[in-house]
């Protein structure tokens, strides 16, 4: 097993500076999380970045204690380019809070689960006190809730429509998205003498200017409607956010600019997806792929979940309604080489604890891997948010064979029994027919293998409703292609005397869905014999098409209006669908339907249980 010394971690002390010959550093970055040394942290990408591929020395200050006399934001004094601030790898209210805006009781980011380690909106908290303290230092922020908060956006916790960060927080910059290019291109700027104030124009970054800077509307520069109009009308905030969405999803966008008062928050363009060779250089840098040991031994539950897991692409093209990943990762799949995966696929087998099994080879989905346009320049003018929905882009290359060839790759290491898919599988994206016979025949392939030899007990898949008017507002396919992939999951676990079970994730009173509708799927999963596990209510986060439904009312690209179940009464009637096999929950789904008139559906529901119509008021 591998050996380190503590200064293999990126310096979480003046001690452990001065241990690497530093008598000061040129960058300080402040996480909400605990500080794991591993490319799904990112305060430990972007301080490897910044480190060794930029040359700068840059010091770690995990989970900041922000109540007390202020010590962990002093420690390190003045750095000599920019302080950075993430609230970490979730938004802090994600993390904080239930569907249901109840506290949760933990925190999968923090040494041995405990929650209140760090506040609510640490982007903030962390940025107020830094320019408090140190007020002609620049002061960056990026993270997820920084990146989805960029525009204007409606806060669920708050209930209310919030500015852009950059009103809220006092930093000179949001970087935006995985923030590896940008963050070297801000600190080769800075170190050559050039103003924060100057930096306006670089890709994947939002600032603050004088609304007298704003241009004039071109194929380069949409406008949208400013937050006070968005605050006065909802619908405009839905209106901007079709902008919002396809410009994050662009190959190459136009700049966005929202006026806010005499301000306006300008959005540069997102980057080109990465190269196999730039995002190869962000995997293959020298992680620990450990927690600092200032935690002595102490677990952290995000860390065990991904410990013997490989990420092997970013970016999504599912565009589905109520997810953020493209607006943070893009639509465009950015694939390591397979000799990087394999590099770490080793350092993975020589882990303490690695019994010969990797819990995950996968991505954001986990059938992506090396897809794309088949005509690139098909790409480059698209603006569909999905290359799924409605139905399958004709130019999507939706080839598994070099997927699969990784999977066999893997396999055959010597030190390795089995690897496990445990991200999320798009069966819509291995079952689409191409016409092409040697693409089918190696998607047949890929589902056969995958179920097979990738399944760990249990392969977890998302159909998420089974409606049709829902999965349309939720941008997912037809539930008729689950029973098609249930049919391909049971003839395999039959024919290779196998006990695995399918188990499908689903969402109650997402925007579209009725009470009804989650009747039908209580009969539907009822008939496959499901007593469902894998299940959440819908929670409204920044940046995605639902929760501008949510807020709005009206969907962002036809206007129409939609019903949302918002008050609580409502989401707990569509969630005690989800459990009719309890009997716990029996009588209060029949007395739901006996009030909305239904008693075909308790029949066909419970035909076994007495029922009654309540009288029809005259």
């Amino acid at each position: 097993m591998q050996q380190h010394n503590l200064t293999d971690w990126l310096p979480t002390s003046v001690k452990e500076a001065k241990l690497r010959g530093w008598d000061e550093v040129d960058v300080v970055i402040f996480s909400g999380d605990a500080y794991v040394d591993h490319p799904s942290f990112g305060a430990a990408v972007i301080g490897r970045t910044l480190m060794e591929v930029g040359g700068y020395r840059v010091a770690i200050v995990p989970q900041p204690n922000w109540q007390d006399d202020l010590r962990d934001f002093r420690k390190f004094g003045r750095p000599r380019l920019f302080f950075g601030v993430s609230a970490g790898a979730m938004d802090s209210m994600v993390n904080h809070y239930t569907a249901a805006r109840r506290r949760r009781s933990d925190d999968a980011y923090t040494p041995d689960g405990r929650h209140g380690m760090r506040p609510d909106y640490p982007t903030i908290v962390y940025s107020e006190i830094l320019r408090k303290l140190y007020p002609d230092v620049p002061v960056i922020a990026g993270g997820i809730e920084a990146s989805l908060r960029r525009n204007s956006h409606y806060d669920y916790w708050q209930d209310r429509l919030r500015p852009s960060i950059l009103l809220d927080a006092p930093v000179d910059m949001v970087i935006y998205g995985m923030g590896e290019k940008p963050v070297l291109e801000l600190a080769r700027l800075l170190d050559s003498g050039v103003p924060v104030g100057e930096i306006k124009s670089l890709k994947q970054t939002a600032v603050l200017q004088p609304l007298s800077s704003m241009p004039a509307a071109d194929g380069d520069n949409i406008i949208l409607t400013s937050f006070e109009e968005c605050k006065r009308h909802k619908i405009k905030q839905s209106e901007n956010f079709m902008h919002i969405e396809q410009q994050s999803n662009r190959y190459e966008g136009a700049t966005l600019w929202q006026p806010h008062g005499n301000r306006v928050v300008r959005i540069n363009p997102m980057h080109p997806p990465m190269t196999s060779e730039e995002i190869d250089r962000s995997f293959d840098l020298s992680y620990t792929r450990l927690p600092h040991p200032r935690y002595k031994g102490k677990r952290i539950p995000a860390f065990d979940m991904i410990k013997f897991s490989v990420n092997m692409h970013r970016g999504c093209f599912g565009g589905c309604a109520f997810c953020t990943i493209s607006a943070h990762q893009g639509k465009f799949i950015a694939s390591r080489s397979k000799d990087s995966i394999l590099r770490e696929v080793r350092q993975v087998v020589r882990m303490d604890g690695f019994k010969g099994y990797i819990s995950d080879l996968g991505g954001p989905s986990a059938n992506m891997y090396a897809m794309g346009g088949k005509d690139l320049a098909i790409c480059r003018k698209c603006m569909r948010p999905s290359c799924l929905h409605p139905k399958p882009c004709p130019n999507l290359n939706n080839d598994h064979r070099q997927l699969l060839d990784i999977y066999h790759a893997v396999d055959a290491l010597p030190e390795v029994k089995k690897s496990f898919i445990g991200s999320g599988v798009r069966y819509d994206l291995s079952m689409h027919p191409t016409g092409n016979p040697k693409i089918d025949a190696a998607n047949r392939r890929y589902n056969e293998e995958l179920i097979r030899n990738h399944v760990s007990g249990r392969l977890k898949v998302a159909p998420e409703h089974t409606e049709e008017r829902v999965l349309q507002v939720m941008r997912k396919p037809s539930f008729n292609l689950f029973y098609e992939f249930k049919k391909i999951f049971d003839r395999i676990n039959e024919r290779d005397n196998l006990r695995q079970q399918l188990i499908p994730y689903f969402i109650s009173s997402h925007p579209g869905c009725t009470e009804i509708d989650m009747a039908e799927l209580a009969i539907k999963t009822r008939q496959l014999d499901f007593h469902l596990e894998q299940v959440q209510d819908f929670t409204p986060t920044p940046m995605t098409v639902a929760t501008e439904i949510y807020y709005s009312g009206f969907h962002p690209y036809t206007g129409e209006k939609i019903f949302t179940a918002i008050r609580p009464e409502e989401k707990l009637a569509q969630r005690q669908y989800f459990f009719w096999y309890d009997r716990a929950y029996r009588q209060g789904i029949i007395a739901s339907l006996n009030r909305l008139h239904r008693p075909d559906i308790i029949r066909r529901l419970f035909p076994s249980a007495p029922h009654r119509q309540p009288p029809r008021r005259r």
